[in-house]
């Protein structure tokens, strides 16, 4: 996956898309980038583009005024992001006004630069409730009340459901766009939870290295847990396996790593390799390095759960400091070694409390 490390906000305009109004409240000037605002954008822009559900997606071929207004801007044929980010607001807000689910927020509509290449940002900051005191002056008295604001945006710690960053389309290239839609969907809402994607945007999904990844490490977690219940030695074998293949290669054949996994089962490999295909695999997982190497820095273990532990990698594969003993009976023994010090957590979570 092509990751984001460089962002730079060359223009922003916010409007107001509140559903309980007859129209978007459309702004005429962009935003002022001083520096608290230029830190706003610039730290849900970032998390975003790091965020582990963000996806690839590709235009559909039908006709799209995202599409279009957002590739005009792009391509130099119209260089207002004002004009631009209007007709954005008008498009989605009719698309709110056509369902009661989806909440009222507003929208922004960035340009910016990064280190792959030129970009259209748009984010849909939900509102969130906030609250916020309200003094009164009752009989020559203060008082002070609690009152809620109903459109409070997410503030640089919390994050955003739905995003899009668009690139200039080019031929042959897998994918237009880069977009994150965290949603909850319901069966009784299925148009307003896939809006945003599917109606809005006018794109599909594209599966690139980081879902193939995910995908393979989750099912096959999943597999292990459902099919190896009683021999941990052999779970302890397959998680082993597994994190050195995503190590050492960049493409994983699904058919040929379950015949080397269960060489002496071949029904069980046999499973195991059906099983993962059923998750949306095709037979070669193409392995997203970056991904690994953040996902196998620690270990978390729990241990016939009543056990939590977190391992580093170096430590969990240093056998002066940790070790799995095989007993021979299926079971093993964790062994922590030369222990110097060690604290209680809890204790040191109350004593930040505390102070």
């Amino acid at each position: 996956m092509e990751y984001v490390n460089e962002i730079n906000i060359n223009e922003a305009v916010i409007h107001v898309l509140d559903s309980n109004g007859e129209e978007a409240i459309l702004n005429e000037y962009s935003l002022e980038l001083d520096e608290e605002t230029y830190m706003f954008l610039n730290k849900h822009i970032e998390k975003c583009l790091k965020d582990e559900e963000l996806r690839y997606a590709k235009f559909n071929q039908e006709r799209s005024i995202v599409k279009e207004v957002t590739q005009d801007y792009l391509n130099g044929i119209d260089k207002d992001l004002i004009n631009l980010s209007k007709e954005l607001a008008k498009q989605l807000f009719m698309i709110m006004l056509g369902n009661v689910n989806i909440p009222s927020a507003d929208l922004i509509v960035a340009s910016i630069t990064t280190d792959q290449g030129p970009m259209v940002a748009i984010l849909k900051l939900d509102y969130i409730k906030n609250f916020t005191h309200e003094v009164q002056f009752i009989d020559k008295k203060v008082g002070v009340g609690i009152v809620p604001q109903a459109a409070g945006l997410p503030g640089r710690g919390q994050k955003i459901q739905k995003a899009a960053f668009i690139k200039p389309i080019r031929e042959d290239e897998r994918y237009n766009l880069m977009v994150l839609d965290k949603q909850k969907i319901s069966k009784e809402d299925e148009y307003g939870a896939n809006y945003f994607i599917n109606t809005f945007l006018g794109a599909s999904i594209v599966t690139n290295e980081r879902d193939m990844t995910k995908t393979f490490v989750k099912a096959a977690e999943n597999w292990t847990r459902r099919n190896i219940t009683d021999d941990a030695v052999k779970a302890e074998e397959i998680r082993s396996t597994i994190k050195t293949k995503l190590k050492e290669d960049d493409v994983i054949n699904i058919d040929e790593f379950s015949t080397i996994l269960f060489l002496e089962d071949p029904q069980m490999g046999e499973d195991f390799s059906s099983y993962i295909k059923q998750q949306g695999l095709n037979n070669e997982v193409l392995v997203d390095k970056t991904w690994v190497e953040k996902k196998l820095k620690r270990t978390r273990l729990n241990i016939d759960k009543q056990i939590d532990l977190y391992i580093d990698e170096d430590t969990y594969h240093d056998s002066s400091k940790f070790e799995i003993v095989p007993n021979g009976d299926g079971t093993i023994n964790m062994v922590i070694k030369n222990v110097i010090n060690y604290i209680e957590k809890y204790l040191e979570f109350l004593k930040k409390v505390i102070l």
